[in-house]
């Protein structure tokens, strides 16, 4: 009897028709997920004024939905490690996308908020499920760039949101933005019906047919006999047992100064990027450009994000990806400085685009690194925990970036102040030490038997 390793066939696998739908299908959902995302940054000028509201009140109200992608991402996380990716991620389209249409019959502020609160809900689950699945699947010599890839789909949400709010919102108002949001729900027959299920989860539930069938997938050469068990990873130094997933083994086998840092990383950088994401357009009208102009800006921070997310997989399937993430922040917190400065508006839309490719592609290569990092049994439930303490800086971005322009301070002085979080989260990477999460076997796997065979 042989004896397959089907994390380790994952591991050298060439690129082929599975990963290809895996990395399309992940990708689709990323940018849908994007997109109502950073919707609420090209509606905020409009929503303020049809709803009358102050910045401290617009802080608030944006607020109130990075809690919910905080508490999406936590949860669904954990979930997915417990009931499997495939239907949390399409429960999390659902729910974002028929919520997010229901945010254009909204009156009221507050109710505004707490639409936006059950939304992020549904955003923030998905994210720590996509970086997961694509990891699990991806050959380990194309793992960071399949899954900037897929995160490139949030710079290409943000990019249609940038888009369709300057054509729609003058013309249809902004409530026209968020009826949009139903098109995600064609993604989910695709999510149920092609995309493949969570290795360990496959192989904790003994669904051996579905694992035969991803084997094939991930190596068309290989020929399958009758009596091949399957092994996945179980209680070894690398991790936990398939079926103990608690929030406990983030900290164990030396995991836990690393945990820590990765999440005070991930906080940082999702602060700038959503304190942007939700104030740049009235930053920069408050600073007399037009909205046009300012809009133009945001849609240059995601034609950057896109390019920069990209280029982050690609340099770290071929450096250390430590180092390429360091260098990303660092860029990150010298683009910030530039942008502060008295520059031509032609360079002001380069150094924005510079702005997005190092910060987005910075968090990009956080999810990727904790991807790698942590093992199996436990990779949904530690990218979501760095995924969802990272929101903390979403939850607390809109409030501050409102009372820093409450100031109103000079504009150097405001993107002096936005640049040292950058430079802690490029400090913090610094302290994450070595992850074990291989695929390969040990002594202690589990095997998973083909029915036919006696176990």
């Amino acid at each position: 009897m042989r004896q397959l390793n089907v994390h380790g066939i994952a591991d050298e696998a060439r690129f082929g028709a599975l990963h290809a739908t895996i990395l399309l299908i992940c990708t689709l959902i990323i940018v849908a997920d994007g997109y109502d995302l950073a919707i609420i940054g090209a509606a905020l000028p409009s929503v303020m004024k049809d709803l009358n509201i102050v910045p401290a009140q617009a802080g608030m109200m944006v607020s109130a939905g990075f809690a919910g992608l905080m508490i999406g991402a936590i949860s669904a996380g954990m979930l997915a490690d417990r009931v499997g990716r495939r239907r949390t991620m399409a429960f999390c389209v659902v729910l974002f996308s028929i919520v997010t249409v229901c945010t254009g019959f909204v009156h009221d502020a507050v109710l505004f908020g707490i639409v936006r609160f059950v939304a992020g809900i549904g955003i923030g689950g998905v994210m720590p499920c996509v970086v997961a699945h694509v990891t699990e699947f991806a050959p380990r010599k194309h793992r960071a760039t399949m899954v900037t890839v897929a995160f490139s789909g949030f710079a290409i949400g943000g990019m249609l949101a940038a888009f369709l709010g300057r054509t729609m919102i003058e013309a249809y108002g902004w409530r026209s933005v968020f009826f949009i949001a139903a098109l995600p729900l064609v993604v989910v027959p695709f999510v149920v019906g092609l995309l493949p299920e969570s290795i360990a989860y496959l192989a904790r539930t003994h669904r051996v047919a579905e694992l035969r069938a991803i084997v094939r997938g991930l190596n068309p050469r290989l020929e399958m006999r009758p009596d091949d068990a399957f092994v996945a990873p179980a209680r070894s130094n690398a991790g936990p047992a398939q079926d103990d997933v608690s929030v406990g083994h983030l900290f164990s086998d030396g995991r836990l100064s690393s945990t820590i840092m990765f999440w005070l990383a991930s906080l940082m950088c999702v602060f700038v990027i959503y304190g942007l994401a939700s104030w740049l357009a009235k930053m920069m009208t408050n600073a007399g450009y037009s909205l046009a102009s300012a809009l133009n800006l945001l849609l240059a921070l995601n034609v950057g994000a896109l390019v920069g997310g990209v280029c982050a997989g690609l340099l770290a399937d071929r450096l250390p990806i430590k180092l390429v993430l360091c260098s990303f922040y660092l860029l990150a917190s010298m683009a910030i400085l530039i942008s502060g400065s008295d520059v031509p508006v032609t360079w002001l839309y380069v150094t924005t685009g510079l702005l997005g490719a190092s910060t987005y592609g910075g968090q990009m290569l956080t999810y990727a690194y904790a991807g790698q990092f942590y093992p199996p049994a436990i990779r949904s439930s530690g990218v979501g925990w760095v995924t969802g303490v990272g929101r903390l800086g979403a939850i607390l971005a809109p409030i501050a970036f409102g009372a820093l322009m409450a100031m109103q301070l000079p504009r150097y002085q405001n993107f002096l102040l936005i640049s040292i979080p950058m430079f802690i989260a490029a400090a913090a990477v610094t302290l994450i030490g070595h992850g074990n999460s291989s695929g390969k076997g040990s002594a202690n796997d589990i095997p998973v038997y083909d029915g036919s065979t006696p176990r």
